[in-house]
């Protein structure tokens, strides 16, 4: 059984009782689901994720104000349900404690956003990196009978605004072009095979992240980074280019073909800017597209950082 399906069994069979019964006064403030960190919060938990922080369980979030409240006392109803369900016991470590339970409604996106609400304007939105808005905003929400952590999550969804995408990108291509087209070529010729790698995994992060964001879907962290390209639409080919290009080993006879595949992705990467009219340059040094890139960004504050700063 998938973590996400286990998760919603436990709250049918458990959670809707504990809150109708012995919390019904606050049903309407309540919040339920299974959202957070974990491999089955993204629907990726195989057999292999079932060794530790896998088992029943769901998260009830309220209002902080409501939290202060009743918080403890809704945990300990939570902590006294049926600890084994349909075979399955949770088993916790102190790095996965916390990630499922009662939590406030605001202090669960403080944690990955650093907002207790939806970002207001284009720095607090540039600010969040990617695998942490990846975070949260996964999984699934099984009841909101108060409105509040939906319409949150609702704008999260939304992705980034376009100013703070087109720096995202600036940024991108600029270290595709400065990781990939210039340094990876001058490492290999140099025979410096480790600072070759460096500069392709450089290459990678930057172009898969370049893939995410022309998808306006949020990159996870590594460990799920190219899983999740199976649901994006876009781009899907260059995707397959990038996963080629982790399995050459960086030695002098592959770096021709490393350096072609490289230079291909950048058009890729290039192509889909000219064609959604981000960049007019025709030019196959991405750099320039990153500078394109910038010059079209209207908020001064963000205009005005350098071209490779990001939160990531």
């Amino acid at each position: 059984m998938k973590g996400m399906e286990l998760a919603r069994a436990y709250y049918e069979a458990y959670g809707k009782e504990l809150i109708e019964t012995q919390f019904s006064q606050y049903r309407d403030k309540i919040a339920a689901g299974l959202v957070g960190e974990g491999s089955e919060c993204f629907g990726y938990d195989d057999s292999y994720s079932q060794d530790h922080d896998f088992g029943p369980g769901f998260c009830i979030w309220i209002p902080q104000t409501v939290y202060q409240k009743i918080g403890a006392s809704m945990q300990q109803a939570y902590e006294a349900l049926p600890k084994t369900y349909q075979g399955f016991t949770r088993m916790e470590t102190p790095q996965g404690g916390g990630r499922v339970g009662v939590l406030p409604l605001e202090g669960f996106y403080q944690k990955y956003t650093g907002l207790t609400d939806a970002p207001r304007d284009n720095m607090e939105w540039f600010r969040i990196p990617e695998r942490f808005l990846a975070t949260a905003v996964n999984g699934q929400v099984f009841c909101d009978h108060f409105g509040e952590f939906s319409r949150i999550r609702t704008a999260l969804q939304g992705f980034y605004p376009e100013d703070v995408l087109k720096k995202k990108l600036a940024a991108r291509t600029v270290i595709m072009a400065q990781a990939g087209q210039y340094n990876y070529p001058r490492c290999s010729k140099r025979g410096d095979s480790q600072a070759a790698y460096f500069a392709c995994g450089e290459f990678v992060k930057a172009a898969l992240s370049a893939v995410y964001l022309l998808n306006h879907v949020y990159m996870p962290y590594y460990k799920w980074a190219f899983r999740r390209t199976e649901e994006l639409t876009m781009l899907r080919s260059t995707v397959q280019e990038l996963k080629y290009l982790t399995v050459i080993s960086d030695t002098p006879e592959n770096s021709g073909r490393k350096e072609q595949l490289i230079e291909k992705i950048c058009g890729d990467i290039a192509a889909e800017l000219n064609r959604r009219g981000m960049t007019r340059t025709t030019d196959s040094f991405l750099q320039t597209h990153g500078q394109e890139l910038m010059q079209g960004i209207r908020d001064s504050r963000l205009a005005g950082l350098h071209i490779m700063v990001d939160c990531d």
